[in-house]
């Protein structure tokens, strides 16, 4: 649900495109909720203007005067963002996609798709039939979608990500963690992750 998560994707994405000798990193995306307390549908008349103005004690002028430089970030990042189409609503349906996605091994494209519905074509990502449509992009049958949605197997999984996340004491998103060791905190440029990578790699690296 924040923009700001799609730009580090890609930051960070960008960054390990420059470093070949780590072409078999391997990225887990872990569940976190913002605002669990968003209805599952969207409330008539609740934009992400309305939405924020509300919660941050900010106009509305200022909070899309906020979003215009969060779209320039997106653009510059190589992404097309339409944030007046946000659709605000629950996320953890979509977090329960994305566990089973996990569960497939392919949590990278699950998100990718998520992030691309919600900030780019204002898609409503709390509805099974978005979900299975989305699914099917990256290869999940509508059965597997439904189970994802109904198997309190996935949904203990989000809340296990989300406790892990409380315990290490994240408080916002995005939040990368390296080998366990060390943290970037939020959409930071390219070159920040290049050189978070490159520590983390020298340490491995020292390995007996």
């Amino acid at each position: 649900m924040c923009p700001f998560c799609y730009i580090g994707k890609r930051h960070f994405e960008q960054a390990l495109a420059t470093k070949p000798e780590l072409k078999d990193v391997e990225l887990v995306w872990k569940s976190f909720q913002l605002d669990p307390g968003l209805p599952e549908l969207a409330v008539p008349g609740e934009d992400v203007y309305t939405y924020l103005s509300r919660n941050k004690g900010i106009s509305r002028e200022q909070v899309m005067q906020m979003h215009d430089q969060v779209q320039e970030m997106a653009t510059e990042a190589g992404l097309e963002y339409h944030l007046d189409k946000m659709m605000m609503v629950n996320s953890f349906k979509a977090h329960c996609f994305l566990q089973k996605a996990k569960e497939r091994g392919i949590g990278d494209p699950a998100e990718e798709v998520l992030f691309r519905a919600n900030f780019t074509e204002g898609m409503n990502f709390g509805d099974p039939e978005v979900l299975e449509q989305l699914g099917q992009e990256i290869g999940l049958s509508g059965l597997e979608v439904a189970e994802a949605l109904t198997d309190p197997k996935y949904a203990a999984l989000v809340e296990k990500d989300i406790q892990e996340a409380h315990e290490i004491g994240v408080t916002g998103v995005p939040f990368f963690v390296f080998n366990r060791k060390y943290a970037v905190s939020g959409a930071q440029p390219v070159a920040v992750f290049q050189q978070v990578l490159e520590k983390a790699f020298q340490d491995l690296s020292k390995l007996p």
